[in-house]
C-alpha cells in the first residue's frame, strides 16, 4: 500500500500501511526511499494535516496519542522485563506489573457522585433512603483455576489470607443496606463470610451453583433496615434442554421495609450469567429466566425492583440494549455479538435462532411465565400467552424478537466525567470491560419507584493499572464494587 503525505506542496511516500500525526508524526510503516530518516526528520517539525486529523479520528486516537497496547501485551512485556531484571513501566513511567512495583500501589481514585434532588422528591414518611452495593469478590477457586489471568499480580496478593479480610474491610467501609454478592464460595460462606455479614448486622441468603460448581451469589440486607418476605433461588440449569446447560444461578429476594410508615416489597435480583462471548443465546436464556421470575415474585403494585451482578455484557451490547430498551429485535444476529465482549468476533457466524429457547420451557417472548390455558377449547394453545390470540407455533415463532416490562435504568453510564473514558468494573489479563451493573425502577409518574441520589465512582484502565492492575494488594478481586444510593418512593406523588 502506497500512502501520500501532502503538506505545503512537497510529498513523502509511506509503505507498510498509514501513519498517524503526533503533534508532531509518528509513522506506522516504514519510509521508503533514499535518506529515510531526513524525511522523518522534516515531518517531526510539521504539524498534522487536516487529512491525518481525520484519519487519526476515525482510528478513535488524537493526533498526539501513541498506539497503546492492550494490557494483556503490557503484562506480557512487563513479565519479559523483569525475567530479564529490567524495571518494569508503563509510557507513562507508571508501574504496569504490581509484581514488579515491589511495593503497595494507591487505590483507584473513587469519588461520590451526587444527583440533584427535584421538587417533590424529598423524603418523608412514604420514601427510604437506602445503599446497594453489587460485588463480585472473585472466587478463590476460580482464581486458583485461571491463574493465567492474574500473573501479573504479586503472589501474596492471591492469597486467600489475604484477600479475605481485604474483601470484609471493604464490605465494611461502604456499609450498605443490601448487598449483592457473586463467586462467593460456598465452603468460605459457610465457614467465614456469612459469620463476618451477621455480626455487621446483615442477615444472609445463599444460592450455590449448579452441578460441581463450588461458588454462587448471596444476598445479604441490614435487619435493622428490611424484613425478609422471601427467597428465590433461580436455577438455569435444565435438564435435557441443549441450551440451558449451564450451571449459573441466581437469586430474586423479596424485602420489606421496617420504616418509611408505608407498607412496600423491595425484589433484588442477584446473578452472575454465563462468561463465555460466543453463547450469547445461553445468556439470553438465562436472562428471560430471571425475567420471568422477578416478574412472578413481584407483582404487587408498589413492588420496586433491583437487578444486580455481573452479567458478562458490555454497556453497547445488545443483550444490555435489551434490558434498558425493554425490546431486543435479533434478526440476524450473531451469538457471539449478543454480549459485546468480543470487539472483533473470531470464528464462524452463528446468528441466533428464533425462537431462542424452547417452546417446553414455558417462558414466553415477554420474558413471562405462560399461564396454564383455562380449557382446552379454541383460542386457547398450550405455548401462547394467556389473553394473545392463538396463531400457532409456526407463525408465532417467526417473529424475532424480545420484550420485558420492567422498566429498567441503570445507575452507571458506560463513560466517565469529564474526560469521557470509558468506565471499566472488571480488569485482568484478558480484558479489561464494563461488565457489572446496578439496574432500577426508575420514579414513576404514580409516585413509586426508586430515585437515584449518589453512587461511587467508576475507574478507567489507565487508573487501574496505575494502581497494579486487580487485584493487589488493597484491592483483592478482579473486579471493582458499585455502589449506589437510591430514595424509595412508597406513595403516590403529592
Amino acid at each position: 500500500m502506497l500512502t501520500t503525505y501532502n503538506d505545503s506542496r512537497k510529498k513523502c511516500n509511506t509503505s507498510g500501511g498509514f501513519f498517524i500525526a503526533k503533534g508532531h508524526v509518528m509513522l506506522l510503516g516504514k519510509l521508503s526511499g533514499v535518506g529515510g530518516h531526513l524525511v522523518r526528520r522534516r515531518l517531526a517539525a510539521r504539524p498534522p494535516s487536516p487529512r491525518l486529523r481525520r484519519l487519526s479520528g476515525a482510528l478513535g486516537m488524537e493526533p498526539g496519542e501513541r498506539r497503546r497496547r492492550p494490557p494483556w501485551e503490557r503484562k506480557r512485556k512487563a513479565g519479559e522485563m523483569e525475567n530479564r531484571g529490567q524495571d518494569v513501566s508503563g509510557e507513562d513511567g507508571q508501574v504496569v506489573a504490581s509484581r514488579a512495583s515491589g511495593g503497595d500501589v494507591a487505590p483507584p481514585d473513587r469519588r461520590w457522585e451526587t444527583w440533584p434532588v427535584g421538587g417533590g422528591a424529598g423524603g418523608g414518611a412514604g420514601a427510604v433512603d437506602l445503599t446497594v452495593m453489587s460485588y463480585n469478590i472473585l472466587s478463590q477457586d476460580l482464581l486458583r483455576d485461571n491463574a493465567h489471568l492474574y500473573s501479573h499480580c504479586r503472589p501474596e496478593a492471591l492469597d486467600w489470607s489475604h484477600r479475605l479480610p481485604n474483601l470484609l474491610a471493604e464490605l465494611r467501609q461502604h456499609d450498605a443496606d443490601v448487598l449483592c454478592l457473586q463467586e462467593v464460595q460456598a465452603d468460605h460462606f459457610e465457614t467465614q463470610i456469612k459469620d463476618a455479614l451477621r455480626a455487621q448486622g446483615y442477615d444472609c441468603v445463599y444460592k450455590k451453583r449448579t452441578g460441581q460448581k463450588v461458588d454462587g451469589c448471596a444476598v445479604a440486607f441490614k435487619t435493622s433496615r428490611f424484613s425478609l418476605l422471601s427467597s428465590n433461588p433461580v436455577e438455569f440449569f435444565r435438564a435435557g434442554d441443549a441450551l440451558l446447560d449451564r450451571h449459573n444461578v441466581g437469586l430474586v429476594v423479596l424485602l420489606r421495609p421496617r420504616d418509611g410508615g408505608r407498607g412496600g416489597t423491595l425484589c433484588v435480583a442477584n446473578t452472575h450469567l454465563l462468561f463465555n462471548p460466543r453463547r450469547g443465546d445461553v445468556k439470553l436464556a438465562q436472562l428471560a429466566v430471571l425475567l420471568a421470575e422477578m416478574e412472578r415474585r413481584s407483582r404487587l403494585p408498589d413492588a420496586a425492583k433491583l437487578l444486580c451482578g455481573d452479567l458478562n455484557s458490555t454497556p453497547w451490547s445488545p443483550l444490555l440494549t435489551f434490558l434498558l430498551a425493554g425490546r431486543l429485535r435479533y434478526r440476524h444476529l450473531p451469538a457471539n455479538a449478543v454480549s459485546g465482549q468480543e470487539r472483533v468476533p473470531r470464528g464462524p457466524q452463528r446468528l441466533l435462532p428464533d425462537p431462542i429457547w424452547s417452546l417446553a420451557l414455558g417462558i414466553n417472548r415477554r420474558c413471562q411465565y405462560e399461564s396454564p390455558p383455562a380449557s382446552s377449547a379454541a383460542g386457547a394453545e398450550e405455548g401462547v400467552a394467556s389473553g394473545v390470540p392463538a396463531k400457532g407455533r409456526e407463525e408465532a415463532s417467526k417473529s424475532w424478537h424480545l420484550e420485558h416490562h420492567l422498566c429498567l435504568r441503570s445507575s452507571y453510564g458506560p463513560r466517565l466525567w469529564p474526560d469521557g473514558s470509558a468506565a471499566v468494573t472488571t480488569y485482568h489479563a484478558h480484558s479489561a470491560a464494563m461488565v457489572d451493573y446496578i439496574l432500577y425502577t426508575p420514579w414513576g409518574s404514580k409516585g413509586r419507584g426508586l430515585q437515584l441520589l449518589g453512587r461511587l465512582s467508576l475507574a478507567g484502565q489507565a487508573q487501574l493499572e496505575r494502581a497494579g492492575g486487580l487485584p493487589n494488594a488493597r484491592h483483592s478481586s478482579d473486579h471493582v464494587p458499585l455502589l449506589a444510593r437510591f430514595r424509595w418512593h412508597l406513595g403516590e406523588r403529592s
